[in-house]
């Protein structure tokens, strides 16, 4: 603490003064160190506050990724299906067009059995039909010249 002089009514006002003035500068410069450090805090909170802002969006951006990560693992899943299924389609096609294929095969074998065996026959049928012909020909023939041996 401060020891002023002694004078006349008192203490020495010069002496008293610069003390005041003292006392004032280093209030003053504790008033302004108060109000850089709110302003400190201030600014701390308003970082702390665009921080927590920050740490939000990041979870929400987390949030969204991972929903993003379960989308493409799903359509990848939904795509191997969809391939696996569109094997199997495929595999099922190909097998009922072989078999539809091999069943055309052996119908038109069949049928070409089938014609061939008609064609046997009219072959046969027209031997046959050629040779009575030409039987009742000859027979006509004949009987045309037994008619002319005959003296009318």
């Amino acid at each position: 603490m401060e020891k002023f002089s002694r004078v006349l009514r008192g203490y020495d006002p010069d002496e008293v003064n610069s003390f005041l003035d003292k006392v004032i500068a280093k209030v003053e410069a504790m008033v302004k160190e108060i109000d850089d450090k709110d302003k400190q805090i201030a600014s701390y909170k308003s970082l702390e506050e665009e921080n927590k802002k920050l740490n939000d969006k990041v979870a929400q951006f987390s949030r969204m990724e991972e929903n993003l990560k379960r989308a493409i693992l799903m359509a990848e899943k939904t795509s191997e299906q969809i391939k696996l299924t569109a094997y199997q389609e495929r595999d099922i096609i190909v097998s009922d067009a072989k078999k539809n294929a091999n069943r055309i095969v052996n119908e038109a074998l069949l049928k070409a059995e089938e014609i061939e065996k008609e064609t046997d026959n009219l072959r046969r049928n027209m031997i046959v039909f050629k040779k009575r012909l030409k039987g009742t020909l000859e027979t006509q023939l004949e009987l045309v010249d037994d008619i002319e041996k005959i003296d009318i």
